[in-house]
C-alpha cells in the first residue's frame, strides 16, 4: 500500500510545508528535533488535525483533499495510533482496553487475530490487570496491541518511548522489533532520538522547521554525512543488514555482510538468521597499514569515500565497504597524520559492533 502525504498549513511565522510518500510496509522514522512539526504531521495523517492545504491518501483511499473538501474524520481512516502517554482507559482492565479497539474495528479482526496479537507482544499474563498496575513499558504494549486490533491500513507511533527510563525503553525496544517484523503493516514512527531510529527504521524522513530536508533507506541515509549535518547530529558509524554465517570454535560468531565478514562473541542464533548491525563513529579507527598484533577481531578492507573536519578536536571520515558505507570518528590530529583524502584505501578497525534482531 502506498502513503502519499503532502500537506500546508501556517502556524503565525512557522509554517509546515512537507510531502513524502511511504510505498513499503515497515517502519518510517519522522525524525527531527522538537519543534520540527513531526507530531503535526502524524495528526494530520490521523485526522485529528485538518491542514489548510494538502492531500493525504492512504492506498487506494484519499483521505484529505483540500481542493475537493475531503476530510475523512479519524474513525474513518483506519490509521492506528500509539500516543506518548499510551492513554489507556484506567477502568478497565487490559483485556478489555484491548477489545475496545476490537470492537469498533472495520472489519473486525477474528478470535484468532486477537490471540496472535496478545502472544506476539506478550500480554497474556497481563490480560486480567489495571492500566495502574502496570509498569511504562506493560503499558506501552497494551497501546499498542489495541491499536493493532483496530485492523489498520496505517500504524503511527507518536514518540512512543519519549516518557520512558531508560530501563523501560530496553523492555518495549524489542518488542517494538518484533511488531516491525510481524506486523507488516506500514508504520510512522515519531521521534527526536537518533539511535531509535538506527535500531528500528526501515525508511527516514528527515523534518525541519516544517520541511523535509532528507529521504531514503536508513541502512543508506543514516551514515551519511550530509544528513549528519542537516539533521544537526554527529554521524552514525553504521546501520546494515547481516546474517549469521557460522558459529566458530573459538567462541565467536562470524555475521556475512555486504562488504566481508564481521566477528561478534557467539550469538544464540542459527546460521542465515538476518540481523541488524550498528557500529558507532567512534568505535572505527583507521590505519594506512593493516594492523598486526591487534585485540580487535574486526579489520575491514576500504575506501575513504569523503571527508570533513566536525569540530576543533575531530573530523568524520565516509568509507565504503563494498556497498556498505561506514563513518569513522577521529581527531583533526590523527586526520592531519594520515593525510586521508577521497579515494584512497584505508582499514577500518572496528572496536565495538551492536547486534539487534532484524
Amino acid at each position: 500500500m502506498t502513503i502519499d502525504i503532502r500537506l500546508h498549513h501556517r502556524f503565525g511565522s512557522f509554517v509546515i510545508d512537507a510531502a513524502f510518500a511511504i510505498d513499503k510496509p515497515g517502519i518510517t522514522a519522522l525524525f527531527g528535533p522538537s519543534g520540527a512539526g513531526k507530531s503535526t504531521v502524524a495528526n494530520a495523517v490521523a485526522g485529528l488535525f485538518r491542514p489548510a492545504e494538502g492531500r493525504i491518501v492512504l492506498g487506494d483511499r484519499i483521505v484529505f483533499d483540500s481542493k475537493e473538501r475531503i476530510f475523512l474524520p479519524p474513525r474513518a481512516r483506519r490509521v492506528g495510533y500509539v500516543f506518548q502517554d499510551s492513554r489507556l482507559f484506567p477502568h478497565m482492565s487490559v483485556e478489555n482496553n484491548l477489545r475496545f479497539g476490537w470492537r469498533r474495528a472495520e472489519p473486525r479482526a477474528d478470535a484468532n487475530e486477537f490471540a496472535r496479537i496478545v502472544d506476539m507482544l506478550g500480554l497474556e499474563s497481563l490480560l486480567a490487570r489495571k492500566p495502574a498496575k502496570l509498569s511504562g513499558g506493560e503499558k506501552s504494549r497494551v497501546a499498542l496491541g489495541r491499536a493493532l486490533l483496530s485492523s489498520p491500513d496505517l500504524l503511527i507511533l507518536d514518540e512512543p518511548l519519549a516518557a520512558l527510563d531508560a530501563a523501560r525503553k530496553a523492555e518495549i525496544l524489542p518488542w517494538l522489533e518484533r511488531l516491525r517484523d510481524a506486523a507488516r503493516l506500514p508504520m510512522i514512527f515519531v521521534t527526536h532520538a537518533l539511535d531509535e531510529v538506527a535500531r528500528l527504521a526501515d525508511q527516514v524522513v528527515l523534518l525541519r522547521k516544517g520541511r523535509v530536508e532528507a529521504r531514503g533507506a536508513a541502512f543508506d541515509l543514516l551514515p551519511d554525512l550530509e544528513f549528519a549535518s542537516l539533521a544537526g547530529t554527529t554521524p552514525l558509524g553504521a546501520v546494515l543488514p547481516a546474517k549469521v554465517a557460522v558459529h566458530r570454535d573459538d567462541g565467536l560468531t562470524e555475521l556475512a555482510f555486504d562488504g566481508g565478514a564481521l566477528f561478534v562473541p557467539q550469538l544464540d542464533a542459527e546460521a542465515g538468521t538476518p540481523l541488524r548491525v550498528r557500529l558507532r563513529a567512534e568505535d572505527v579507527m583507521l590505519a594506512r597499514v593493516i594492523p598486526g598484533a591487534i585485540s580487535a577481531n574486526n579489520v575491514l578492507s576500504t575506501t575513504v569515500v569523503a571527508a570533513r573536519v566536525a569540530d576543533e578536536s575531530h573530523a568524520d571520515v565516509q568509507l565504503l565497504c563494498g556497498f556498505t558505507k561506514i563513518v569513522s570518528r577521529i581527531t583533526r590530529a590523527s586526520y592531519q597524520r594520515l593525510e586521508i583524502k577521497p579515494g584512497m584505501p584505508i582499514f577500518a578497525i572496528v572496536k565495538s559492533v551492536i547486534v539487534d534482531s532484524r
